[in-house]
């Protein structure tokens, strides 16, 4: 996440650098976020298949030494090309780390668990943007990133040593890809995807437009935004595992969607209505709890309808949908920056399509009263 997060925290530089403009910028995040994307089914079918302790650790590895390499690109065509390969290796990543941390607890205690794995991504990206600024005022923004490339990678090899895990029980019958393909045909699937398709896509259009917003529209130097952009994280860190505990003791997940929804439709058109700097940051602060309050409890849903058996492909299929969310979002998001001269339309729109996830989140509520029965029968 140092990695991933330093092409949003330094991308004002990195398109200085480039000579690109807002829209190629977008393009960056779009290239590396639909093939990662389109991995999401694959990467939960692998987990589910040979275990996700070594498909993670091909993620891990494989995106790290891309990082490494887009330190060192000096054209947009090839930073674009190494965002196309970094998605597919990411893709490796989320749906099997997150299947092989959930795997570890009861029930009643999975989306918690699931909050607590997004904890380490979010440190990262928390103490990014407060060395970041810094080591970018004193060395540029390309040492930096390699560093922190070449420090995933020796992470990469520390946790094929020391990582664990779960030996499964009994006898268990392989999953096949046909099984990946019959999740369509569930429409809770469907509905689980749709606001999957907004949570991202609005995480994106808070995590990677953030800085570019408070640094292009609202004048703040690198270094303030670059704080700003490190409390946001402090506060999306905990709040996972918050929202995954107050889900499991409610044991009523669709509530936290809509609520979080709720507050994530005002908070989206605040950011760029507020004028006065101290209300934009508490904004930004409510925005940053809220943004991923939900996302244990959005996927522990499938999981509790389908059973474990399929919990890395039922999470791949959600993400799928959360990143081709997170593509159009960020690109979108570029484009009327460049065609408006400001973000303020887009988090509007962002913040409709937060009222429609809450419209989902009660369709989700009462499909889930009537599954649960079945699922447990």
């Amino acid at each position: 996440m140092l990695t991933i997060g330093g092409i949003a925290l330094f991308l004002p530089l990195i398109r200085q650098d480039l000579d690109i403009s807002f829209s190629q910028a977008g393009m960056l995040s779009a290239a590396a976020t639909f093939t990662y994307a389109l991995g999401q089914i694959p990467g939960g079918y692998l987990a589910d298949r040979f275990g996700p302790k070594r498909v993670f650790f091909v993620g891990i590895l494989g995106s790290t030494l891309l990082s490494l390499n887009f330190g060192m690109i000096a054209s947009f065509h090839g930073a674009l090309l190494n965002q196309v390969f970094s998605g597919a290796f990411r893709a490796l990543i989320f749906s099997p780390g997150l299947t092989l941390i959930a795997s570890w607890f009861p029930a009643d205690r999975k989306a918690t668990a699931m909050g607590v794995y997004v904890i380490g991504g979010v440190s990262g990206n928390i103490l990014l943007s407060l060395v970041g600024p810094f080591l970018v005022g004193h060395f540029g923004w390309r040492p930096p990133f390699v560093a922190f490339a070449a420090l995933g990678v020796l992470s990469a090899f520390v946790y094929l040593a020391f990582g664990r895990e779960k030996q499964r029980s009994g006898e268990r019958r392989p999953v096949a890809m046909l099984d990946a393909a019959q999740l369509f045909r569930y429409p809770i699937m469907w509905v689980c995807a749709g606001i999957q398709f907004i949570r991202f896509g609005v995480a994106t259009s808070f995590n990677f437009w953030l800085p570019s917003l408070l640094v292009a529209d609202r004048g703040l130097s690198l270094e303030s935004a670059g704080f700003i952009t490190a409390m946001a994280f402090a506060l999306i860190g905990p709040s996972n595992a918050l929202g995954g505990y107050v889900s499991d003791r409610l044991r009523n997940p669709p509530l936290i969607i809509g609520g979080s929804l709720a507050v994530l439709a005002c908070t989206s058109a605040s950011l760029v209505v507020v004028d006065s700097m101290p209300l934009l940051v508490l904004v930004v602060a409510v925005n940053s709890v809220f943004l991923q309050f939900y996302f244990g409890p959005l996927f522990t849903v499938p999981v509790e309808v389908l059973g474990v058996r399929f919990a890395g492909m039922t999470t791949g299929f959600g993400n799928m949908f959360a990143n081709l969310g997170a593509l159009i979002f960020a690109y979108a998001l570029g484009v009327v920056k460049d065609t408006a001269g400001e973000f303020k339309w887009g988090y509007l729109a962002t913040s409709a399509f937060c009222v429609v996830g809450v419209v989902l989140a009660v369709v989700l509520s009462r499909m889930r009263a009537k599954a649960l029965p079945t699922a447990a029968s």
